[in-house]
């Protein structure tokens, strides 16, 4: 392969050129600065020889030899050479001042005596080589290189545009994806979010049929506000929309508008709406708007620079202004909606804010469904088992187990990526690489499975706990074990699920204080999480009856972090409250500990023959957990219902040819009503 000429290995030879043509002839002696005075003495003595003048200014005087030894003692001249010119000289530029001030001085060592030949004068000019020339022009070439490099790295930096340059560092770069292209995102591309997709599809109706909509002098909403977690996929929720809807879709990041120039955000933001206005209808989105959306006077950091604030007043005029904008809508994601200036947020800008939130069992299925497409799965994979071990989880987490998964599997060399490979990329995603190299004395594994089986035996007693998944006492992450469990997507919690929480939360400290009688370490994150939950009962949620119905909550987030909006008074009642709340649940684990002290032994030591145990094991030494108790109970009791509430009956009807049975349901209720009546007549 031929390699290709850089512009680099010439500026080195260059560089190189000038440092080799300065170090030539260093070796060579150089003659002393004198001035008029020395070479008057020494022309009168009869010392000089010669003097060459170069360019009517420079003057080399060139000594006789015996002068330079006579010289010698003189400690003016202690530096001469023996070779060349031994003094230098400038004649000031005036030659015949010069030859005349040269005359004198000769008549006056004739006058005293001095014999000695005439001092030759000679006058010459440089005349410049290839090098010389080059050496004049190289700082030249240098500077224009210099300032094309320049300007060319500024149009780079500020382009957008035809061909970029300087002047166009006010236009905004933002990304036109045709309504014509052949890799069109649809809502088919997108799994879940279905409350979102129906909140959305209006603006998607409106342009493909919006002639509907002005007969009846409706308007479409101006932009709309897609607020939710990272990762649940809001930007690509947009691209569906202008796929969709068959529209041009221009995409620019919020950032894009901050710039180190003055004025370039608001200039960017009106370009952004003239390309927009265009090619209307269209879509405008704009991903990460809190970078220009910050609420106004509250930004942070104490730089007396207004630019965001600026480039946010454009775009309020823009969306809202004079500025006639029809057919364009402005979509924008953001994940922190609270930091957002109320002005965008009114009707007539952003009309609607969709939430976009983290997917549900369902949605998390087609998520896994779309991601595994692409996959070589197992026939044996159960999608639903994987959905209900994924709660929390946003669509690029889901991405992020298969592809963990995918990996895992050709790790191990299998032909196909198996249930269990999910398993442990979920596993090593929440809770981090395996460390089974760890370290650990046999005491302190003992402490871990009693920490891990006290968890497990307290969350197993407690209906209102979620179900335990599996125990493992494999270091992994910062944690040396953990008790996997499946939490509840419950809407709402009260008083009885935090307490049973707070609970589970603390049967690992427990259990190692009364059968070891030992307080680690390891129970830091339990107590964090139960602090931070008893707190959020007492100061949020309203839950404690001495503070009352108060909630101290900040919705908003823009709370001075340094001022306590209540006293000092109710925050010591807060912390006897919060005091009081973690002792009910510490006396409820050490009531469930002291009762199945015998099968947290035996649960301990399975975990130390295995590692790692599962709901079935658990069940075999503790039985059925109160969560699966409850479950049957309320089927039992549905059931038992029903049979009281209705009465079947069958009915044969048709002749003796087409005699078929009919069976149908009496609701009881009426004849249990009408019954109860004529008890109360008697």
């Amino acid at each position: 392969m031929r390699p290709s000429f850089s512009f680099m290995w010439f500026w080195a030879l260059v560089v190189m050129v000038i440092i080799g043509y300065s170090m030539m002839d260093t070796s060579e002696q150089r003659p002393i600065d004198g001035d008029w005075n020395m070479v008057d003495e020494l022309v009168q003595k009869g010392y000089v020889e010669r003097i060459e003048v170069l360019d009517k200014e420079k003057a080399s005087v060139y000594l006789r030899r015996e002068a330079i030894d006579s010289l010698a003692s003189d400690s003016r001249f202690a530096q001469l050479p023996t070779t060349g010119a031994q003094i230098i000289y400038n004649t000031g530029g005036d030659v015949q001042y010069f030859a005349e001030r040269i005359a004198q001085a000769e008549a006056h060592a004739a006058e005293n005596g001095v014999d000695a030949d005439s001092v030759v004068v000679k006058y010459a000019r440089t005349e410049k080589g290839v090098m010389d020339y080059i050496f004049d022009i190289l700082p030249w070439v240098l500077m224009i290189a210099v300032w094309f490099f320049i300007m060319r790295s500024m149009a780079r930096s500020a382009g957008g545009g035809a061909g970029g340059g300087i002047m166009n560092v006010g236009k905004a770069r933002a990304q036109m994806s045709d309504k014509n292209a052949k890799q069109r995102v649809t809502f088919k591309d997108v799994a879940g979010l279905e409350e979102a997709k129906v909140e959305i599809m209006e603006i998607v109706d409106f342009l493909k049929r919006a002639d509907k909509y002005k007969a009846l002098g409706a308007k479409i909403p101006k932009g709309a506000l897609l607020a939710g977690p990272p990762g649940t996929g809001k930007t690509l929720l947009a691209k569906a929309v202008a796929g969709e809807a068959n529209v041009p879709f221009l995409s620019i990041s919020g950032s894009d508008f901050v710039e180190m120039f003055v004025g370039v955000g608001a200039s960017r933001v009106r370009d952004l709406f003239e390309q927009a206005k265009k090619v209307a209808p269209c879509i405008v989105f704009i991903d990460e708007i809190d970078a220009i959306g910050r609420a106004r006077g509250k930004n942070s950091g104490f730089s007396g620079n207004d630019e965001r604030e600026n480039t946010l007043n454009q775009l309020l005029t823009e969306m809202d202004g004079f500025q006639t904008n029809a057919g364009v809508i402005v979509l924008a994601a953001t994940n922190r909606v609270d930091i957002l200036d109320k002005a965008l947020m009114r009707a007539g800008r952003f009309d609607r804010q969709i939430e976009v939130g983290l997917p549900d069992v369902k949605e998390r299925q087609a998520i896994f469904d779309v991601h595994l497409r692409s996959l070589k799965l197992d026939e044996k994979l159960d999608r639903e088992f994987l959905a209900k071990q994924t709660p929390g989880f946003a669509g690029a987490d889901i991405a992020n187990v298969c592809n963990e998964a995918a990996l895992i599997a050709a790790r191990n060399n299998k032909s196909a990526v198996t249930q269990e490979d999910f398993l442990a990329a979920i596993d090593r995603i929440v809770g981090g690489l395996e460390r089974r190299n760890m370290p650990m004395s046999s005491e302190e594994r003992r402490s871990t499975a009693i920490h891990e089986a006290g968890h497990a035996t307290v969350m197993w007693r407690l209906k209102n706990c979620d179900p335990v998944l599996k125990i493992t006492i494999i270091p992994r992450g910062r944690s040396l074990g953990a008790t996997w469990y499946l939490p509840e997507e419950r809407a709402n919690h009260n008083v009885e699920h935090f307490m049973h929480k707070m609970a589970g939360m603390l049967g690992g400290r427990i259990a190692e204080q009364m059968l070891m009688d030992v307080t680690s370490t390891g129970a830091i994150n339990d107590l964090e999480r139960t602090t931070k939950t008893a707190y959020a009962m007492v100061a949020y949620y309203g839950m404690s009856p001495k503070v009352g119905n108060i909630s101290f909550y900040d919705a908003t987030g823009q709370r001075d972090m340094f001022t306590k909006p209540f006293s000092e008074r109710t925050a010591e009642l807060i912390d006897e409250e919060v005091r009081r709340l973690v002792d009910e649940a510490v006396e409820l684990t050490r009531r469930i500990i002291d009762e199945e002290r015998t099968n947290i032994e035996r649960l301990a030591e399975l975990l130390l023959a295995k590692e790692t145990i599962f709901s079935e094991d658990v069940e075999s030494i503790l039985g059925k957990s109160a969560q699966q108790i409850e479950k049957q109970s309320r089927e039992e009791n549905t059931a038992k219902s029903e049979e009281d509430a209705v009465t079947e009956v069958e009915v044969t009807v048709g002749d003796d040819e087409q005699k078929r049975v009919v069976r149908y349901i009496i609701d009881n209720e009426p004849k249990k009503q009408e019954e109860a009546e004529d008890e109360d007549r008697a």
